[in-house]
């Protein structure tokens, strides 16, 4: 009998980050953009797990004893820093081909990280549960944000956290991260966004709220071009991300 379950994959969005697979690591190449834009993110993640979970941000492990989802990973530029931090890391992607570039990098790091080609609704129809989830860059380019948003808050643990960045859908966006960042200064493969498929954060807050979560904070993320690095800011208008919780068990 033919699988008739509803999914969050886009094939063309896989195929498309399938055939760049082999550059993820490479800072000077198609995915510079989000080397550059690592630092911001990773240190909100130390920030805001630490103050979830009571630990010291400033310790060399401060994520000993937590489990983490990166899903949508890639070739694993967050996961790996994560282990290093001490969590225990499952890195999920759709594509083979990126889980594949994912565990040679480890392998190559000395990084334990359990890569899974994989969905959202897989993990969660399989049960798994984490205290983290990071859903970084991913909701644009699924087929369908409130499934894909549900999937994803039923994997959170009581008391857990998920991390959502994404892009907003504004003619600001369009301008910037789209024609901009593809067309005009080639930070991106053309193609890499599509405007209708942006999320605007009342439209993922109200999917992460209907599945359950409660959000805690928000920021935007934009540019400095004179410090030549991301930033966080007040202003939400292309570049943002949101923190969500699962309420702890009474």
């Amino acid at each position: 009998m033919a699988d008739t379950r509803k999914t969050t994959i886009d094939p063309a969005e896989v195929d498309r980050f399938s055939r760049m697979a082999a550059e993820w690591w490479d800072p000077t190449g198609k995915f510079k953009p989000l080397h550059k834009f690592n630092p911001v993110r990773l240190a909100y993640i130390r920030d805001r797990v630490a103050e979830q979970f009571g630990r010291d941000p400033r310790s060399s492990r401060p994520f000993d004893g937590l489990r983490f989802l990166d899903i949508g990973c890639g070739g694993g530029l967050l996961c790996e820093p994560m282990a290093r931090l001490g969590a225990t890391v499952v890195g999920a992607d759709a594509s083979e081909t990126n889980i594949e570039v994912a565990r040679l990098h480890a392998a190559q790091s000395g990084v334990s990280i359990d890569y899974r080609a994989t969905t959202a609704e897989d993990l969660a129809d399989a049960g798994e549960q984490f205290d983290v989830i990071l859903n970084m860059e991913v909701v644009e380019h699924v087929s369908d944000v409130p499934l894909y948003m549900s999937k994803c808050a039923e994997m959170v643990k009581p008391g857990g956290i998920m991390f959502v960045a994404t892009i907003n859908r504004t003619l600001k966006a369009l301008g910037l991260a789209i024609v901009g960042a593809e067309y005009v200064l080639r930070w991106l493969p053309r193609g890499t966004h599509q405007y209708e498929k942006l999320v605007r954060p009342d439209e993922l807050e109200r999917a992460l709220s209907e599945s359950g979560m409660t959000i805690t904070d928000r920021t935007g993320v934009t540019y400095n071009v004179f410090a030549d690095r991301w930033q966080k800011s007040r202003d939400l208008d292309v570049n943002y991300m949101v923190l969500a919780q699962k309420p702890a068990l009474s």
